[in-house]
């Protein structure tokens, strides 16, 4: 019997073998595959798949989503284009001009020579900080409570926390007074601050995320000796953080933006919040909005730059809710 040997065959042989086992197919068939297509993002005509919109439906959810930008984010750019337009050039014209043609900064350094920006913005950072700790605190403990615990009454206390979110501000306001000035905190920073050390809404979403945890494991943890601050920190805690961070920018947020309040319970100067402060630019500079855009823009640096540090977890704190293990 004649036999044929083919010189080299055999490693052309190995080597198609080591192809096969990794995967990537014969070696004759690496070029002639067909490019992987790119899934669409909408459902086509007799699609069963209802989780995706329609061509229609996705163009309208996107036109939709560029009108409402539109609406949220074209007063901030506004603002921010007056604040760096010099006084001969026109802020009200339309369509309006967002690139200011010759940019200056003299409005904000009119803004620090008429009113004390540094001062005014350590008061309100200190009223924020102590704001955003005691919410922090008392909200987690409370929503501890209202989440995980059993007790006489708890509907009770729910439905009180409840009525507080459909009474406004104002109604309170005086009684509010009248309590920190009996207390001899009226015009200090203490009276600002009192009445937001802790918010029933902060208190409630605490409560919502707690309430995500399964009673199980806070049951096992029980029965292996845990006690309650144990169990705040090793169960509770590593799964409301992302809440939390919700809380924390909404405290701070309040305290930073509130206006009202610190109007009235303040008098000395000296102790002005940020906002109250930039309220005496609105009564000199009336007539010259872009000095008030400058002092706007001031004030939303600090809530800006909070937003973008804590914005992945103030989003994930949204949906978390599963525990970790």
């Amino acid at each position: 019997m004649t036999s044929f040997q083919n010189p080299g065959g055999s490693g052309v042989i190995e080597e198609q073998a080591t192809a096969l086992r990794q995967g990537q197919g014969p070696l004759r068939d690496r070029g002639s595959r067909p490019p992987r297509q790119r899934e669409r993002a909408y459902r086509t005509r007799g699609s069963a798949d209802i989780m995706k919109p329609s061509l229609g439906g996705l163009i309208g959810k996107y036109v939709l989503l560029v009108v409402v930008l539109g609406i949220m984010v074209f007063p901030f750019l506004w603002q921010l284009s007056t604040s760096f337009k010099g006084s001969g050039e026109d802020i009200y014209g339309f369509p309006p001009n967002l690139i200011p043609s010759a940019p200056t900064l003299d409005h904000y350094a009119e803004v620090f020579r008429t009113i004390p920006v540094l001062d005014y913005a350590r008061n309100s950072l200190l009223v924020g900080v102590g704001t955003v700790i005691t919410n922090v605190v008392f909200a987690t403990l409370g929503g501890y409570a209202l989440g995980c615990l059993k007790f006489r009454g708890k509907g009770i206390v729910m439905a009180i926390f409840f009525s507080t979110l459909l009474l406004p501000g104002e109604v309170t306001l005086t009684s509010q007074y009248l309590t920190v000035k009996s207390l001899g905190l009226a015009n200090s920073l203490w009276g600002v601050f009192l009445p937001g050390a802790i918010a029933a809404i902060n208190v409630l979403l605490m409560a919502a995320a707690c309430r995500m945890i399964p009673a199980d494991t806070l049951d096992a943890a029980t029965i292996d000796g845990a006690n309650t601050m144990q169990r705040l920190r090793h169960i509770v805690w590593p799964n409301i953080r992302g809440m939390v961070s919700v809380v924390a920018l909404f405290a701070f947020i309040g305290a930073w933006d509130e206006f009202l309040w610190p109007l009235v319970v303040l008098s000395d100067p000296a102790n002005y919040t940020l906002t109250v402060g930039m309220n005496y630019l609105n009564s000199n500079f009336g007539s010259n909005p872009r000095v008030i855009a400058a002092g706007t823009m001031i004030a939303l640096v600090p809530i800006i730059i909070l937003f973008a540090v804590l914005q992945k977890q103030f989003f994930k704190g949204v949906e978390e809710g599963s525990v970790k293990g």
